[in-house]
């Protein structure tokens, strides 16, 4: 069996999709089954590929767009005709020549079309829904995120399959009083994840209690407006004018920085409003920092017991100092999230994800 897979979320700083993606390939590049089909990857630049991935790579040039995906792309499925395309990024070419199995991974830009400026909301709603009914399946990452796609892009539920992100490290780092007092953020920065807020309530709430508190937020800005955020990250708080910076905002770093990040770290916080599934709090799981996230479905769904929870709403701030507060400054706050993670972390797993993943590939193109 021949598959494609659409690879532009592995070009230029990959994140989100990138790293899903990411996963899989390297899940696929170590399992039996996988090799047994011939696999290419298209991408409008070169994509960043794991380590020892023997797939064959076509580069299209042009933007990587919705008109590459659309001319490019389409032409491309056309001339080599595969049993079926992979699009792990929301959608696909509309006239591709071949089933396509297609991951939406939330739908905040119809469920929230307040976020988006109106002419990407439309984009993404239109081209978004009708990939989803084009195409021969829907993956998605939970069940949450399963029931906004049927209520707002009407797609039936049955052609809908549940395949949750995975997990990869186990527990790792030392005793919980070891850990520095910092707040780590890993994520793009969207209008739905009150990072702003997060740095506001650390600078008037946490820093001034715990002076040698840090928050660390790791994530590319995507705002309407982003102007903000640097403002607020170099607002000086002291009248100490050596005073050392309590907020870095940095937009991408390398592997070893983000793990030496979490191997620091003792909170991570993740204010999200609205996810289809959430990622980066659960590898922070996975590597000993106990999250705090917001009070939502999906929240509950991914992490259960292995998080602190904030209610969203009009009385976050005040409650999200108090919280970080108790979390930075005890322990035990955290000992009691993080005694939940192993049961917690054990629900996901990538090679699972890929197998599963795998088999509906299989069944789009009729191979089952």
């Amino acid at each position: 069996m021949n598959i494609a897979v659409d690879a532009r979320e592995l070009c230029g700083k990959p994140t989100g999709v990138g790293r899903y993606l990411s996963e899989l390939l390297t899940e696929w590049r170590d399992s039996a089954d996988a090799q047994r089909h011939s696999w290419t990857l298209y991408a409008h630049e070169t994509p960043q590929l794991p380590a020892g991935l023997d797939m064959r790579v076509e580069v299209l040039p042009g933007a990587g767009g919705t008109a590459w995906e659309q001319w490019t792309l389409a032409r491309a499925i056309a001339k080599t005709r595969p049993d079926v395309l992979f699009a792990p990024g929301y959608t696909a070419p509309l006239t591709a020549a071949c089933p396509i199995v297609l991951v939406i991974h939330d739908v905040s830009f119809a469920a929230h079309p307040e976020w988006f400026s109106a002419r990407e909301g439309l984009r993404r709603r239109l081209v978004t829904r009708a990939a989803g009914l084009r195409a021969a399946r829907v993956l998605t990452v939970s069940e949450f995120s399963k029931r906004e796609i049927v209520t707002h892009l009407s797609i039936p539920a049955e052609r809908i399959r549940v395949t949750p992100h995975g997990s990869r490290l186990p527990l790792i780092g030392g005793p919980m009083a070891e850990r520095e007092l910092m707040v780590l953020y890993v994520g793009s920065i969207f209008e739905r994840r009150n990072v702003e807020t997060l740095m506001e309530v650390f600078l008037d709430n946490v820093s001034p209690q715990l002076p040698d508190a840090t928050l660390e937020i790791v994530g590319e800005v995507r705002l309407r407006d982003s102007s903000r955020l640097p403002d607020v990250a170099n607002e000086e708080r002291s009248d100490d004018p050596d005073a050392r910076s309590v907020v870095q905002l940095r937009a991408y770093v390398d592997e070893r920085t983000l793990e030496d990040l979490y191997a620091r770290a003792s909170v991570f916080a993740f204010l999200s409003d609205y996810e289809g599934f959430g990622l980066t709090p659960l590898e922070a799981l996975a590597r000993g920092v106990a999250p705090v996230v917001l009070d939502t479905a999906v929240s509950r769904e991914v992490y259960g017991e292995a998080a602190r929870y904030v209610p969203p709403g009009p009385g976050l701030r005040d409650t999200l100092g108090d919280v970080l507060l108790d979390m930075l400054a005890n322990p035990a706050a955290r000992e009691r999230v993080l005694r939940h993670a192993p049961a917690v972390l054990s629900r996901y797993d990538w090679e699972r994800t890929a197998a599963t993943t795998l088999t509906v590939l299989e069944e789009a193109a009729g191979a089952r």
